[in-house]
C-alpha cells in the first residue's frame, strides 16, 4: 500500500460545523432529542413475554436405556470442553493423590479407567449440557454418584492391595477438585463477561423462537454475547423491538453490531432481506432452520438453548494476527515506558513550571464499539480548555466534525513543543497497556467530535484507537476529514502486522521532520 502518494491537495470546500448529528444517540451515554421513530418505540407497550421454543417430538421406550448408558455423538465444543476439563482435573489430582497419599489412592494404572468411568457416568447423569448448571445446585448430586460409582467400580476391578479407605479418599479429593474447577470456570466467565468485548448480537424475529434465544443468550456467560434487541417487520416497536428489517443498516452501525440471528424460520422473504444486508454489513449470520417436527439429536447443527441454529456466514477475523498485534502492544508500550520514563519526568518537572494546573489531562474518548475511556495526554493547553474550545469553533480549520485551528491560543509554551514532536501522547502508553488503545489505529476523537459522526463515520469506531495511524504519517496537517476518514478506513480494510510495523516506523520518521502541531 503506497499511501504516501495520496493526493491530499483535492481539499473539499469547507463545511461549517452544524448541530449533533442525529446518530449521537447511538454513543453510549449520549442523550439527545427523540426521533419520531424512537419516540414511537417508546411510546408503544413493550411485547409480553412468550414461552420458550419447543420442539415436538416423542421418543421410542426401547430407545431410552441405550440413550441412557451410551453417550450419543455430539458436535457441540461446549459439551466437548466440559469432559476434557474434567478428565484433566482427574488426572492431575489423582497422580498428586497417589504420590503423596499412597495408602489412600488408587494404583497409577488405575487413574484413566477412573477418569474415564466418572466422565461417563456424568454423561448419563446429564451434568454435561450445552448450558453451564449453576454451581452447586444441579451438578453436586449427579458428579457425587458418578465419583462414588466410578470408584466403587475400580476398587472392584484392582482391588489387590488397593485398601477399601481409598474409596471414601477419591470421592472426597475427586468431587471436591470437580466441583472446585466448576466454580473456577464461573467466577472466570463472570469476569469475562464483565471485562472483556462481548459479542454484540441482534435477533431478527421478535416471536418465541426469537425470544429462547434471547433468553439463552443472556443466561448463560459462556456465550459471551450481549442481546442488544429485536428487528421485526409485525411487532410492535418497543425498547426491545428496535425497528424493522430496512432499518438493519443503520441499527447495525449505531448499536456496533457483530452477528444477527434470523429467528424467522417460517417468513424466508424477511430472513433473505435481513441476511442480504448483515452481509453488505460485514455482520456474522446465523439462522434457525426450517426442521421437520422432532428433538433430531444428532443433527449436525449448533444449539443455542434448545434451539438449533446453522451458521450462515462468518467474517473472517485474523485470530493469531490479533493476538500477536496485542503482543507487540504489550511488549512495545512496556519497552518504551520504561525507557521514556526518565524523559516523561523532566517533561512533568517542566509543565509544572510552565503553567499552573496538573501535570496529565484526562478525557473521555470514544474507543472500539462506541465504548468509552479514559484517555490521559500530557497537558499541553491551559486549564481552561474545555471551555475555550466551543467559543473557539468559530475558527475551526478542519473540514466536518474534527476540531482544530492553527496557533491555539489554548496552548502553553511548553505544550507547543510537547505537540510539535507528539511528546504529550507519551502516557497513551498506559492505555495500550490497559487494552483501550493499541499502539497503530485510528486516533480516538472526543465525544463531541463523535455526536456530529454521519452514519458512515461509524465505521472507525470497528477496532481499537491508536497513538498513531495512517493519517498521521501521510497527511498529518490536511484539514480534510474526508481524507482522515479515508486513510482510516484504508488502514481497517487492509490491516496486517506488516503495515503496523511500517506505520510505526513512519512514525519515528515524522517525528524526526516533525510537519508542525
Amino acid at each position: 500500500m503506497h499511501t504516501s502518494n495520496l493526493v491530499v491537495n483535492q481539499i473539499p470546500p469547507k463545511v461549517p460545523p452544524g448541530p449533533p448529528s442525529q446518530y449521537a444517540r447511538m454513543i453510549p451515554g449520549v442523550s439527545a432529542l427523540p426521533t419520531p421513530r424512537t419516540a414511537a418505540a417508546a411510546a408503544a407497550p413493550p411485547i409480553e413475554s412468550m414461552p420458550a421454543c419447543q420442539w415436538p417430538g416423542t421418543a421410542n421406550p426401547a430407545d431410552i436405556l441405550p440413550q441412557i448408558l451410551l453417550p450419543r455423538p455430539t458436535t457441540d465444543l461446549r459439551v466437548f470442553s466440559q469432559i476434557v476439563g474434567d478428565l484433566f482435573v482427574l488426572g492431575i489430582v489423582g497422580l498428586a493423590q497417589a504420590f503423596l497419599l499412597p495408602r489412600w489412592s488408587f494404583h497409577l494404572h488405575s487413574l484413566a479407567l477412573f477418569a474415564a468411568l466418572v466422565t461417563l457416568f456424568a454423561f448419563s447423569e446429564g451434568v454435561y449440557r450445552t448450558t453451564p448448571d449453576p454451581f452447586p445446585a444441579d451438578t453436586f448430586p449427579g458428579l457425587t454418584r458418578s465419583v462414588l460409582l466410578a470408584s466403587f467400580l475400580v476398587f472392584l476391578a484392582d482391588g489387590d492391595g488397593v485398601r477399601l479407605r481409598a474409596i471414601p479418599a477419591t470421592l472426597a479429593i475427586g468431587l471436591c477438585s470437580l466441583l472446585a474447577f466448576r466454580q473456577l470456570k464461573q467466577i472466570t466467565w463472570a469476569r469475562q463477561r464483565h471485562d472483556s468485548e462481548l459479542r454484540r448480537v441482534l435477533l431478527v424475529g421478535a416471536g418465541s423462537i426469537g425470544r429462547a434465544i434471547a433468553a439463552a443468550l443472556q443466561n448463560d456467560p459462556s456465550y459471551c454475547a450481549t442481546v442488544c434487541g429485536f428487528v421485526d417487520d409485525r411487532a410492535a416497536l418497543s425498547p426491545e423491538v428496535l425497528g424493522r428489517v430496512e432499518d438493519l443498516p443503520w441499527l447495525a452501525r449505531g448499536e456496533f453490531i457483530d452477528e444477527i440471528i434470523l429467528a424467522c424460520p417460517g417468513d424466508a422473504e424477511i430472513a433473505r432481506r435481513a441476511a442480504d444486508i448483515a452481509f453488505s454489513n460485514h455482520l456474522d449470520i446465523r439462522a434457525v432452520p426450517t426442521l421437520p417436527p422432532g428433538p433430531w439429536p444428532d443433527a449436525g447443527v449448533d444449539r443455542i438453548g434448545d434451539v438449533p441454529v446453522v451458521t450462515l456466514h462468518r467474517e473472517h477475523v485474523p485470530t493469531a494476527a490479533l493476538l500477536l498485534k496485542r503482543a507487540l502492544d504489550l511488549v512495545v508500550a512496556s519497552l518504551a515506558l520504561l525507557l521514556a520514563a526518565p524523559a516523561m519526568a523532566l517533561i512533568a518537572l517542566l509543565i509544572r513550571l510552565d503553567s499552573p494546573g496538573s501535570v496529565l489531562y484526562s478525557a473521555e474518548r470514544i474507543g472500539a464499539k462506541g465504548r468509552r475511556f479514559r484517555c490521559y495526554k500530557f497537558r499541553s493547553m491551559t486549564t481552561n480548555a474545555d471551555h475555550l474550545k466551543e467559543e473557539l469553533r468559530s475558527r475551526n480549520q478542519r473540514q466536518g466534525p474534527i476540531f482544530k485551528i492553527a496557533s491555539d491560543p489554548r496552548i502553553t509554551r511548553i505544550g507547543r513543543f510537547l505537540r510539535r514532536y507528539s511528546l504529550d501522547e507519551l502516557p497513551q502508553l498506559w492505555n495500550v497497556l490497559r487494552g483501550e488503545m493499541s499502539l497503530v489505529g485510528p486516533r480516538p476523537h472526543p465525544i463531541d467530535d463523535v455526536n456530529r459522526y454521519e452514519l458512515h463515520h461509524y465505521r472507525r469506531l470497528d477496532v481499537k484507537p491508536g497513538i498513531t495511524g495512517l493519517w498521521q504519517i501521510t497527511a498529518r496537517d490536511c484539514p480534510s476529514f474526508d481524507l482522515n476518514m479515508h486513510l482510516d478506513l484504508t488502514y481497517i480494510e487492509n490491516w496486517s502486522l506488516r503495515l503496523d510495523l511500517r506505520i510505526l516506523l513512519g512514525t519515528f520518521r515524522v517525528l524526526f521532520a516533525p510537519e508542525g502541531v
